[in-house]
């Protein structure tokens, strides 16, 4: 089992931003995926998360009306959809797969997790 994400960068504070996450490995159309950040001295946090079938979603409050979270179970894909990024956006992003249809938001309830990407903000 691999997650793979990329599309991060630097990005201007206003811009945009599209994160992918190809998985491979296994089929994970049933299974609820997210995608947490990390930034420099602080604790991992999930940015967004999404169930199996995209009925239920989760926003970190920050994020709210600035991310979308999207997935295409034919392409064992998730999306991140980052707008107007600001700097405290600033973050490693990881991809992750929880071995459940329903979505999480701890850490500790994921189960596989991709290799992270890095998100810039500058101001």
């Amino acid at each position: 089992v691999q997650l793979q994400a990329f599309g991060g960068g630097l990005v201007q504070a206003g811009g945009s931003l599209r994160l992918s996450c190809a998985a491979s490995g296994r089929t994970f159309s049933r299974l609820a995926m997210g995608w947490f950040r990390q930034a420099p001295g602080k604790e991992r946090e999930c940015a967004a998360a999404i169930n199996w079938s995209g009925s239920s979603i989760y926003y970190l409050d920050s994020v709210k009306g600035r991310f979308s979270i999207s997935r295409d179970s034919a392409k064992n894909t998730m999306y991140l959809q980052m707008n107007s990024l600001k700097p405290e956006d600033t973050a490693v992003y990881y991809c992750a797969v929880r071995y459940d249809m329903i979505l999480r938001t701890s850490t500790q309830d994921y189960d596989y997790w991709g290799q992270g990407t890095l998100v810039t903000v500058s101001s």
